[in-house]
């Protein structure tokens, strides 16, 4: 094992040995390197006449660039646009988000965080959280209403065994029980467990009450206590997007953490829905913990091994990407914007409900409940999914997402709120065709 890893290890392990058990065998070996990224660092504070540490270019002094590319950003310097960011992520940045998250989630006030490492999105930022944290054999508890890539990333990449709780009850809420029964189930005789929680939900639009947050808490935290180590991963792809009052309008993320010294709360969040850059790909990595001493060298630790899993995988998150939501936060329009964009959604929301609750759709589907996000699912009665899809998508130039035999995904996110109606009648009309 590295020496560097060693040490970090060694701090991890005075600071909170239940963190150190969680770690996986990649996780105990991961450090960031010193080296030629030290080096470099070295240089660029003292070498004064001559710098010849990076790889990368420079003219007259400055990074070079293609005029024919620089044309096209016109707002930013080559420095800023063009260079390696750190495999930690931009720190202006990092510190931008940090300062956001208890804004964004008020149960945050008054709790020491992790500075976020910046990861290549969510999708990345849970590619190296399973690197870090999941061994093959680790049991991921997740409901049966799930996005796809979670199998890829920890059972197909990492081998870890994926075990399913039923997300809604008969009464169309969250099935507290379920998951309650699934997670004691799969605690017993096991050291550690592994839960994601993905709110508002992919695929259904759902999120919980305050209530049902409250007592996926509890849950979690009643395990801890009983001699499990939890980490509870906390998806946030589609915070912020919460349509009804009584929906818990922060991350589950800031209830968990600090609750119990066996309870790890891992935060992956990011730019790409909350602020519509799908494809700058800037996401964020952030920890909490439970510690009655200063949680700095414990964060510090745990942010250069989860750099370190940056830097093994792509090297570093997009300068560019990053600089332009750096300058988009800085913003005095920023606020203002996302709201207006938000009410634009809530608005294609409720227009959904408001279609959905004619009662000539009741003997074609039944809605899953949903009150945030992208997203609404319809359970058909009478016809199987892939078939719909594609007689929709042959006959009428529909395109739907199947999931299993009865479920149907459609996106209101990208549908206007005059087209809601059209939309679900023809897919009415389908089922009809094939009937």
């Amino acid at each position: 094992m590295n020496p560097i890893a060693k040490e970090l290890n060694q701090i991890i392990k005075e600071a909170n040995v239940h963190i150190y058990e969680s770690l996986s065998e990649v996780g105990k070996n991961l450090f960031f390197p010193k080296g030629i990224l030290t080096q470099g660092a070295e240089a660029k504070e003292k070498a004064y006449k001559f710098n010849a540490t990076v790889g990368m270019a420079t003219e007259k002094g400055r990074t070079m660039f293609l005029p024919s590319v620089m044309s096209m950003i016109r707002e930013l310097k080559p420095e800023d646009a063009l260079t390696y960011a750190s495999s930690f992520g931009v720190l202006p940045l990092r510190e931008a988000w940090k300062e956001a998250l208890p804004e964004k989630n008020p149960s945050l006030k008054e709790k020491e965080i992790s500075l976020p490492v910046v990861s290549h999105a969510i999708t990345h930022g849970m590619s190296v959280i399973a690197d870090m944290w999941v061994d093959p054999g680790d049991t991921i508890i997740l409901p049966d209403k799930m996005w796809g890539n979670y199998n890829m990333i920890f059972s197909v990449r990492r081998g870890a065994r994926i075990v399913h709780y039923s997300l809604f009850d008969d009464r169309d809420k969250f099935n507290l029980d379920a998951f309650k029964a699934c997670v004691e189930f799969e605690a017993k005789g096991r050291k550690k467990i592994i839960v994601i929680l993905n709110f508002p939900n992919n695929p259904t639009g759902y999120a919980p009450t305050v209530e049902e947050a409250d007592g996926i808490v509890d849950i979690l935290v009643n395990v801890a206590r009983g001699g499990v180590n939890v980490l509870a991963l906390t998806d946030d792809a589609y915070f912020g997007l919460y349509y009804e009052e009584e929906t818990l309008k922060e991350s589950i993320f800031a209830k968990l953490m600090g609750r119990d010294p066996r309870l790890l709360a891992i935060k992956l969040d990011g730019a790409t829905k909350e602020d519509y850059v799908w494809g700058l790909r800037v996401g964020f990595i952030t920890y909490g913990v439970f510690l009655e001493t200063d949680p700095r060298p414990l964060y510090d630790a745990l942010e250069k091994k989860t750099a370190g899993g940056v830097r093994g995988s792509i090297s570093n998150a997009s300068h560019l990407g990053q600089e332009i939501i750096l300058k988009a936060l800085r913003s005095h329009h920023y606020q203002e914007e996302k709201e207006e964009k938000l009410q634009i959604m809530k608005e294609r929301a409720l227009e959904v409900k408001r279609v959905l609750a004619d009662p000539k759709y009741q003997e074609a589907w039944k809605p899953y409940p949903f009150n945030s996000g992208y997203f609404i699912c319809l359970n058909l009665k009478t016809v199987d999914a892939e078939q719909l899809r594609i007689h929709l998508l042959d006959k009428y130039g529909v395109g739907l997402i199947s999931l299993g035999e009865t479920d149907l995904r459609v996106a209101f996110s990208c549908l206007e709120k005059s087209d809601v109606r059209e939309l679900f009648d023809t897919v009415l009309q389908g089922i009809n065709d094939l009937k």
